[in-house]
């Protein structure tokens, strides 16, 4: 007797467990199973992604702003990135590369590629200010002209407010603003620094005047031959050769980083130049 009530209980005990399972399979959904190499697409996975990571510059692998170029086998490079990979390699006195394939690149051999360049243009990006996604092609004119949050003056900057803040808060701005109820000596001192800027200006550009006035001026084309110095870390440096000038002859220096002790190390590129009297000519 007591054999058989335990196995009712435990009959029970095993329908009510089963009930529950298929209960609990009712509730949830089978979750899907997907197929060998198929899975779900993030927000990395969206097509204007994955277009960016194709369509970037291979030097510094971003989106061009500006023209795109391309080597022989079709690695593209952004118009800065391409005359600074020209620029390097005329100053260090090698070849130009691809930094990809290593072929030669010059301005003969490579080319724009224009469909590249409008497909850019169309892809989405994120405005400085607001955050909006904007098509290339449109966001330098929404960041200038239409978004609410850009950087704005206030429009008595020129008597000296210092205010800057978003669009939508100049017009606020200009009801509290407190220079146009200054007195007209306030005013005149703000004038002044503006005009002490101005003169300053007009100082460069007359003693700019002043040397294209001259008399005498001479005009020499310039070659400059790459150099290395004798020292243990060998710096390039260019040389003209001798030209006459103002009845002396003279010569200009070019150096490439002078002020770094291993030029090699840095991705920058500085020239200073240094006119050297040579010797007086002969009459």
């Amino acid at each position: 007797m007591a054999d058989e009530t335990a196995s009712s209980v435990s009959g029970s005990e095993l329908a009510e467990s089963t009930s529950d399972e298929c209960l609990g399979d009712m509730e949830s959904p089978a979750k899907k199973r997907f197929k060998p190499g198929e899975r779900v697409l993030g927000k990395s996975d969206k097509l204007e992604h994955r277009l960016g990571g194709i369509l970037c510059c291979a030097v510094c692998l971003d989106l061009p702003r500006t023209a795109i170029y391309q080597c022989t086998n079709g690695h593209l490079m952004c118009a800065g990135c391409f005359t600074h990979l020209l620029a390097d390699a005329r100053l260090r006195d090698e070849t130009a590369t691809c930094p990809n394939c290593r072929t030669v690149i010059s301005r003969e051999l490579c080319s724009r590629n224009l469909a590249v360049e409008k497909a850019v243009c169309e892809l989405p990006t994120e405005c400085q200010f607001c955050a909006s996604e904007l098509p290339r092609a449109q966001i330098e004119r929404h960041e200038a002209e239409l978004c609410e949050e850009r950087l704005t003056r206030c429009h008595y900057s020129r008597i000296g407010c210092q205010w800057r803040g978003p669009h939508h808060e100049l017009e606020v701005h200009t009801q509290m603003c407190s220079h146009p109820h200054k007195s007209g000596g306030e005013v005149m001192e703000a004038l002044e620094l503006i005009d002490q800027q101005l003169h300053k200006e007009q100082m460069l550009y007359n003693t700019i005047f002043e040397l294209l006035s001259f008399e005498k001026i001479t005009f020499n084309d310039l070659q400059f031959k790459p150099y290395r110095t004798d020292e243990f870390i060998h710096k390039l440096y260019y040389e003209t050769a001798r030209f006459t000038a103002f009845g002396s002859q003279w010569v200009v220096k070019a150096r490439v980083n002078d002020n770094q002790r291993d030029p090699t190390q840095s991705c920058e590129r500085t020239l200073s130049y240094h006119l050297v009297l040579k010797s007086k000519a002969s009459k």
